[in-house]
């Protein structure tokens, strides 16, 4: 799922079931305000809000951090053929059916613009 490249240079996940945006901002080297707008990026990041909208991530998010880290970072991947590529990947597994019909929809009606230009 990770691709080796230079999250082999990223502290390694201590075990524990959640992190926080400042905890998950220094393993995977990304500031808080690009995890934000990852969010909204990306479907298959679902940190926990709680009180006050405080995320907390767990380990599959961070996972899922780095892998678009390396993607965009080190692979020189967009942000929607790193989107592609995670919905083609088997991270797109952990994602809950109902957001799998929206990426899918997503990206049949991107499709659609495409055709029609």
């Amino acid at each position: 799922m990770l691709e080796p490249s230079n999250n082999n240079d990223l502290p390694q996940i201590p075990d524990k079931c959640y992190f926080t945006i400042g905890e998950v901002s220094e393993l995977c080297a990304v500031k808080p305000h690009v995890l934000r707008y990852w969010e909204q990026e990306f479907l298959e990041l679902t940190p926990v809000k709680r009180r006050g909208n405080r995320r907390y991530y767990q380990k599959h998010d961070v996972l899922i951090i780095r892998q678009i880290r390396s993607l965009l970072y080190d692979q020189g991947y967009t942000i929607g053929g790193a989107r592609a590529y995670l919905v083609r990947s088997e991270v797109s597994v952990t994602v809950k059916p109902q957001k799998k019909l929206i990426v899918q929809i997503i990206n049949e009606l991107e499709e659609l613009f495409e055709l029609l230009k």
